[in-house]
């Protein structure tokens, strides 16, 4: 990568934009950026030492660019913002340098052995997952992860300086906009490819075109490791490792048994079975992530009791089936989960872990498009749940659709009770309203409530059990 003095980030609040905008601060760059809301995330590269404004202004640009040359400067933007902001068209129309995240991400990735996981979910437990197994075995590595890490606080681990033939990249290789297809791995990993992102792919025969061109980025000497139903729904036929759980694959768990809370399973392998293992967050869906990250860690020859240990301290990811609060009287958890798939596999780790509790959800749908294109499967999935309260589409980067809304989900929902509620009414709503399991769901911004819905579940209930 060129010796860019100045690295400007349009969308820098963004998960995979703050965790480029990190790198390169650890490279020794300036860094600033714009975003539209200020956030925690935003407030944390604050306190880092970034330069972050929440309105834009070419005139605020013209100032904060003095003193480099064009040469010095690079601009990255993330597709999630328009490409009409003023921001972007002063800089276009200035001729600096702009990049896609995607590109600057793929750029990094040529200088490491780089290990991608991509998938419609799973992929951003799975990657946290492989990068703290190789933390743990005192491996040099840098992860560019897609949440904040339970464990390190941050969706950017540092490895060494020294970067050499022996140090890696662990990336979540995103399926949006075709992303992935600017990585270089040298172990790819593909954990779901069920339909989603239809408003770019246009079907799903488009989408699985693309993660098989994703698998075609291998090198001769690189390896593929895909869940047991992604290879049968690829076809594919060339060398790789398939996994699962109770599946006949290269890697499958078995006896799975909740203990506790806690889960454990036995690891049947193509290199070396494990028995006893525990893992350290709950979920069936997460002890077949784990699989995938068992099988990198194999091919990598990490030794059994380091993988062990790793999968035990595994903290998870933040908003990935995320604890808030824990305690005899109420539990709380928060979910980034905004596929039907995911709602699914979230919901049935709640009742697993509950069963004779009432679960009560609240999901925000995100996109017009996805609501549309999966209103049947989100009102299945939701119908898991004993109470489900909905609240308005998160747009995203879309306009409204005609007739599609909240309220067309909500009539298919098989609830005990249900209804659409405004944000800013749901906390007075819940504080009078009696809980045992309440989980709240989606990627748009819920998570704004998710912190005073914690403040006021952990006054009514007078518990300071918290995760």
């Amino acid at each position: 990568m060129p010796n860019y003095k100045l690295v400007y980030l349009l969308g820098i609040g963004g998960i995979g934009m703050s965790a480029l905008a990190r790198y390169f601060r650890h490279l020794g760059c300036s860094i600033a950026g714009y975003d539209r809301v200020r956030t925690k995330l935003t407030i944390e590269l604050e306190v880092e030492g970034m330069q972050i404004h929440y309105h834009e202004s070419p005139e605020l640009l013209r100032q904060l660019l003095q003193g480099f040359s064009k040469e010095e400067i690079l601009i990255i933007y993330t597709p999630a913002l328009p490409s009409d902001g003023l921001e972007f068209q002063f800089f276009k129309s200035s001729g600096y340098l702009i990049k896609k995240r995607a590109e600057i991400l793929g750029g990094i990735s040529h200088r490491f052995n780089t290990i991608a996981v991509a998938g419609t979910h799973g992929k951003t437990t799975t990657t946290t997952l492989i990068a703290h197994i190789l933390k743990t075995a005192e491996i040099n590595c840098f992860a560019f992860l897609g949440g904040i890490s339970s464990n390190y606080e941050t969706n950017l681990l540092l490895g060494d300086t020294k970067v050499d033939e022996k140090t890696f990249m662990v990336v979540e290789a995103d399926e949006y906009d075709r992303s992935f297809l600017n990585l270089k791995p040298q172990i790819a990993v593909v954990t779901s490819v069920d339909a989603d992102h239809l408003d770019i792919y246009g079907d799903l025969v488009a989408m699985r075109e693309s993660y098989l061109a994703f698998t075609r980025l291998l090198s001769k000497t690189g390896s593929l490791i895909v869940q047991k139903n992604v290879n049968n729904a690829l076809g594919l036929i060339a060398d790789r490792f398939t996994y699962g759980v109770n599946l006949d694959a290269d890697f499958s768990a078995s006896n799975i048994v909740v203990r506790n809370g806690e889960f454990y399973f036995d690891v049947g392998s193509s290199f070396s079975s494990l028995e006893h293992v525990v893992l350290g967050i709950p979920g069936r869906h997460n002890v077949e992530n784990a699989m995938a990250a068992i099988a990198v860690a194999q091919l990598l020859k990490i030794e059994s009791w380091k993988i062990k240990k790793a999968l035990r301290t595994f903290k998870g990811v933040r908003r990935r089936f995320d604890f808030r609060i824990k305690s005899e009287c109420i539990a709380f958890i928060d979910d980034y989960a905004h596929h039907p798939e995911e709602l699914r596999a979230a919901i049935s780790t709640c009742r697993e872990l509950y069963p004779s509790k009432k679960i009560t959800g609240i999901f925000q749908p995100h996109l017009f498009s996805r609501t549309r294109d999966f209103s049947a499967e989100f009102s299945k999935s939701l119908s898991l749940l004993d109470e489900c309260f909905l609240l308005p589409i998160y747009p995203a980067r879309e306009l409204p659709i005609e007739n599609v809304n909240s309220e067309m989900l909500l009539k298919n929902i098989d609830c005990k009770m249900k209804m659409v509620i405004n944000g800013d009414q749901i906390i007075s709503f819940m504080e009078s309203h009696p809980l045992e399991v309440i989980i709240t769901l989606g990627a748009g911004d819920i998570d704004a409530i998710v912190e005073p819905l914690r403040v006021m579940l952990k006054k009514k209930y007078n518990t300071d059990s918290t995760n």
